[in-house]
């Protein structure tokens, strides 16, 4: 795809409300902390509108756009503010001052559309041109970005990148059902500009309890374990350069594709042990498919993780709005790949996933120094796969008022060995999948997960 972005602004889009604190501070809790080296949150929203003209972008979609960001971001303050770490200070905080601002790229992209927004695998730079970067230094990193990009008379994209340290999925996921609902109304000229109760941040961290100090933990984990004055860098941790041979596959999988899986398990295990949710099977095919496209040497070490919500597990209860991230990682190793490439593989991934579902709990807390120190000190050309997103999310419900989106797409999985999960575009109860590979291996992939499906 030869296809070239013309940057037409940077701006910086403030909160709008006037009546908002003079500054505001969100100190991280243990659970933020597992992420502040590492890569941000990045997904592309592809909207499909032939009337996307040039002038009718210029006028209409970008001052839409940028007027309900502005309203929304007077309910989630942080997102315009900064993640600081003052000398004097433990570890880092949110802060928010008068006419801090989140950056707001608009571009135009000569790219195909339906290309990119379609069911044949596509090189994942072009993807990479449609999300912003964040900047970040030793004492401070920006906290949010978005670019939104037209494609004339086919359509525009919005892209957003966000430091995980300061939000997890649901978060995210909350904001961008806000802005959505907020343009949305502007759209259609609803007089009433207030968001639901659900989509309102709840922000009093005493709702977070460390137990053990865990916090600590971390921070000596991320430092090395040298002295404090070396460990204060919000600097991430190197990404390595996204190669042109890496691709992205969105796997469109229906309610009937996702119960043939099901059926193929109960047979093959001859029990009724496993916990055989949506989740488990879509993660235990993509595992194996995965491991078996890799190929090579089946000694070599693999393994699993996945990130758990636990506002609903921990007691008492972190309500579901709650701001910030509330999760911690389940990790499976070591397997050898031996394990998932013969003919029992499916069913001995989904043996190994159901187990770790089954055995989450309130008590998982405990072990998030111990999962980070696991993915720490993985052997060296170690396949652990991990996944992204959920699909209780409804991402393709966000509306801003041109329809559903055509295509989303989570570019973030490119800086490492993982999957996305989200829902079926047509919400009759389908999963779209989405890998990221070398070439040679997708093309592997592609035809193994489309096999599967017919035995």
């Amino acid at each position: 795809m030869d296809s070239s972005l013309n940057v037409i602004e940077v701006s910086r889009v403030t909160p709008s409300n006037t009546d908002s604190p003079e500054s505001f501070t969100l100190p991280l809790t243990f659970y933020d902390l597992q992420w502040y080296k590492l890569h941000p949150g990045q997904l592309v929203i592809f909207y499909k509108l032939t009337d996307a003209t040039r002038p009718f972008f210029d006028s209409v979609i970008v001052p839409k756009l940028k007027t309900s960001l502005s309203s929304t971001l007077s309910h989630y303050l942080p997102l315009a503010g900064q993640l600081l770490w003052d000398t004097l200070d433990q570890k880092p905080s949110v802060v928010y001052i008068p006419n801090d601002a989140a950056s707001f790229i608009v571009a135009e992209s000569n790219a195909d559309f339906s290309r990119l927004t379609g069911k044949t695998p596509l090189p994942t730079a072009e993807l990479h041109r449609l999300v912003p970067e964040l900047t970040n230094a030793d004492d401070s990193a920006t906290v949010v970005s978005f670019q939104v990009t037209l494609f004339p008379n086919q359509g525009f994209s919005i892209g957003k990148t966000i430091h995980h340290a300061v939000v997890d999925g649901k978060t995210t996921s909350m904001f961008l059902k806000a802005w959505a609902h907020t343009c949305k109304q502007l759209h259609d000229q609803t007089a009433n500009a207030s968001l639901p109760q659900d989509l309102i941040p709840f922000y009093d961290r005493t709702v977070i309890k460390d137990p053990k100090d865990i916090e600590r933990e971390i921070l000596n984990l991320f430092s090395g374990g040298k002295e404090q004055e070396n460990l204060k860098s919000l600097k991430l941790f190197p990404s390595p350069e996204i190669s042109p041979d890496i691709f992205r596959y969105t796997l469109e999988l229906t309610r009937e594709d996702i119960q043939t899986l099901r059926e193929r398990l109960k047979r093959e295990s001859q029990s009724k042990e496993l916990r055989l949710s949506t989740f488990v099977v879509i993660y235990s095919y993509a595992l194996t498919c995965l491991i078996r496209a890799r190929g090579g040497d089946p000694d070599r070490p693999v393994g699993f993780g996945f990130a758990v919500d636990f506002r609903s597990l921990v007691d008492p209860p972190v309500p579901s709005n709650y701001f910030g991230n509330c999760i911690s990682g389940a990790l499976q190793t070591p397997f050898t790949a031996e394990t998932f490439m013969g003919e029992e593989g499916f069913l001995a991934a989904a043996r190994h996933v159901s187990d770790s579902v089954e055995a989450l709990d309130g008590s998982v807390v405990l072990k998030i120094p111990e999962v980070l120190k696991g993915f720490m000190t993985l052997p060296q050309g170690s396949q652990v796969l991990s996944a992204a997103w959920s699909t209780r999310f409804g991402v393709y419900g966000l509306d801003f008022g041109w329809g559903r989106p055509e295509r989303v797409v989570f570019v973030s999985i490119d800086h490492g060995q993982g999957i996305s999960m989200a829902e079926s575009r047509d919400g009759s109860g389908g999963v779209e999948v989405g890998f990221s590979l070398k070439k040679h291996e997708m093309d592997v992939l592609v035809d193994l997960l489309h096999e599967g499906l017919k035995k």
